[in-house]
């Protein structure tokens, strides 16, 4: 079976904020930024993964979706609980200095865990868990 991932969500209650910790201090570059029906979807990713999009939008984005659950979505993304974002790396602790010093939340310093990766983990402008992971053999 011919399939790989092509892209992926991360709510974001900031698009700004959110650009300046994607774009600026990750790196990540800017593929696209729509706006529709009050709404913006900025795509960014990495050089080095043309083909992987990472999508940040409002949440609960879908037009189907009644206030009440937009309004239990912006106070979960408001809270940190949504699901998170594990990033690679080929180098975990200049990665978490450099995230670090831009201000984000440290969640967790690069440790060297047991099942045999090295790795650090942020919350992002919005809230979201971000995990920065380097194999042994990166």
């Amino acid at each position: 079976m011919d399939l790989k991932l092509s892209q992926c969500f991360i709510a974001v209650d900031d698009h700004d904020k959110a650009l300046a910790f994607y774009r600026d201090v990750l790196g990540l570059e800017v593929r696209g930024d729509v706006a529709f029906e009050g709404m913006r979807w900025v795509t960014v990713g990495s050089p080095l993964q043309p083909e992987v999009q990472i999508v940040l939008e409002p949440p609960a984005a879908s037009p189907d979706i009644s206030p009440a659950d937009k309004q239990a979505m912006a106070e979960l993304l408001a809270k940190g609980v949504l699901r998170g974002v594990i990033f690679s790396t080929a180098d975990c602790d200049a990665l978490y200095e450099r995230v670090r010093a831009s201000g984000a939340d440290v969640l967790q310093e690069p440790m060297d865990q047991p099942y045999g990766v090295r790795d650090c983990a942020f919350r992002d402008p919005a809230g979201n868990l971000l995990r920065f992971t380097e194999r042994p053999d990166a």
